[in-house]
């Protein structure tokens, strides 16, 4: 029997139309109406049980979450439902495993970065296990009183080294041999009574101001031909505490501080490299046409808080390049000689000393546009100088007029 439609609203005329009974079988019409009503009934009931079949086949629908309602080509759809959350008994962290030469961060220090941060702890010994990949380590403000042959063995990296405030009074001889790459060393503040020995030819800073050294051997610097700061202020240093030649391994040297010690005299055979000398605040008294030779490279010359009350003929004229000179607080009497002639001298401070007149030709050459360089800075206040009487010309090589300081003194 042929099925044109899925529908129980046929009428005999459409179902006619359709059913091959209608064509074959010469039927009279209540038979033929009879035949209709009964496969129109087996339609209906075909086509129910297959709608009961297929609704039996059906698995029941358990919606899994928001996502089940998700096209068929989209990701994640069809998912499983995800599983109830059961609670865990919580476990232990994993131990971690050593690095390749078991060395980890010293306890209550602190290490990130390639810095191991070990200061204020009140230590009484360099601590062991410090990173061997550690670049900087801070040891300063601790009770370290020795540094033994061991404390830094493995620290190749190392390039800072900060052990200023302890209490250190002995370096073993081979401390720093292991730190092949170390370039700046801070000492200060500690109980040193020499310059370390065997320091690292790579050193480019060492500051070691504020200890006892009263002796700066020649060989003090040996091999620290590579170091470019040097600090050695506030040590109970004399003059003959300074040998002949003791700077002369220092060949690449540009800056030097021999600040608050008990020096009388300008220390002899600086090295040539020099860009800048700060020797203030000692007991200098004197500044000899030698005393500086040899400084042709000099920028910065820092000589204030001696007792310097003569500065000699030709001593200004050894540092052709000098661009600043610092002789207040002490005892000059008159402008030193050389300033009007010196090229490049930007900046003099003069004041706090017994200056009781001012030349028109003191700090400048004759004539306008001769120097090179114009001030920037002159001070002379502070001195007996009656600076009503200064006249106007004695500053004309003066870059402005307000880089001028006079006045203010009063008499003790």
């Amino acid at each position: 029997m042929l099925i044109c439609h899925l529908t129980f609203n046929l009428s005999p005329s459409q179902v006619l139309k359709c059913h091959p009974a209608y064509r074959l079988s010469p039927l009279t019409p209540s038979l033929l109406h009879f035949t209709l009503q009964a496969s129109i009934s087996n339609m209906k009931s075909a086509c129910l049980s297959l709608l009961l079949v297929s609704v039996c086949w059906a698995l029941p629908f358990r919606q899994s979450g928001f996502m089940d309602f998700m096209m068929e080509d989209e990701p994640g759809s069809g998912s499983p439902m995800p599983p109830v959350f059961k609670p865990r008994t919580p476990t232990p962290p994993p131990v971690l495993p050593e690095g390749p030469d078991g060395h980890f961060c010293p306890f209550r220090c602190q290490c990130h970065l390639r810095v191991s941060q070990c200061s204020d702890l009140g230590l009484k010994n360099v601590p062991e296990k410090i990173p061997l990949d550690t670049t900087l380590l801070d040891l300063q403000n601790n009770k370290i009183s020795e540094i033994r042959e061991n404390d830094f063995k493995g620290l190749k990296g190392l390039q800072t080294l900060i052990l200023v405030n302890n209490k250190i009074t002995i370096i073993h001889a081979k401390a720093f041999s292991s730190l092949i790459n170390l370039e700046r060393l801070y000492l200060s503040k500690n109980l040193l009574k020499d310059v370390p020995a065997n320091i690292p030819k790579s050193l480019q800073e060492l500051r070691i101001h504020e200890n006892q050294i009263n002796k700066i051997k020649k060989s003090s610097f040996a091999g620290m031909a590579n170091v470019i700061v040097m600090e050695l202020g506030s040590n109970p240093l004399s003059s003959s505490g300074v040998d002949n030649g003791a700077f002369a391994d220092l060949k690449r040297v540009s800056y030097i501080r021999i600040a608050d010690t008990n020096i009388t005299s300008i220390p002899k055979g600086l090295p040539s490299s020099l860009f800048e000398l700060h020797l203030d605040g000692n007991k200098i008294t004197k500044v000899t046409a030698d005393s500086l030779k040899g400084l042709k490279n000099l920028s910065k010359l820092g000589l204030s808080h001696n007792e310097i009350s003569v500065v000699e003929n030709g001593s200004l004229a050894n540092m052709p390049h000098l661009r600043e000179l610092h002789l207040d607080n002490n005892m000059l009497t008159s402008v030193p000689s050389g300033l009007a002639e010196h090229k490049y001298i930007q900046v003099i401070y003069l004041h706090t000393n017994k200056i009781a007149a001012v030349g028109t030709e003191d700090f400048c050459p004759p004539g306008y546009n001769t120097k090179k360089a114009m001030y920037s800075g002159i001070s002379l206040f502070s001195n007996p100088v009656p600076y009503w009487e200064v006249q106007p010309i004695t500053f004309r090589c003066v870059f402005d007029r307000s880089a001028i300081q006079l006045g203010n003194y009063r008499k003790k």
